[in-house]
């Protein structure tokens, strides 16, 4: 299961607060970044079949399954600090990550 912190909850809900009823957003992993893959959030309407609905306070988050292998166990934090805003992700599959936290490597 992923954990979604209420920070990061909190920000969810300002983004989403000006899209349609429907939008969800969807965080997801693909390959690329300096360590291999790398995070990725969209907004989206529609919801695949085999997405994850994952707890957000008052909203779902949604992830694919493909995704949903190497975020298990995951924790989404919105962190605003010097470094500027951003979501970040504790991950305990990833073996190594980038110095900017972005992008990780499961192996």
């Amino acid at each position: 299961m992923i954990t979604i912190t209420e920070s990061a909850q909190q920000k969810i809900l300002e983004v989403l607060e000006d899209e349609q009823p429907s939008t969800r957003l969807r965080m997801f992993v693909t390959g690329g970044g300096c360590s291999g893959f790398q995070y990725g959030f969209s907004l989206e309407e529609t919801q695949n079949e085999d997405d994850f609905e994952i707890p957000a306070g008052k909203t779902t988050v949604l992830v694919d399954m493909l995704s949903m292998q190497y975020l298990e166990n995951a924790v989404v934090d919105f962190k605003d600090d010097l470094q500027g805003s951003r979501f970040s992700i504790s991950n305990p599959t990833a073996q190594t990550t980038c110095g900017c936290g972005s992008s990780f490597s499961p192996y």
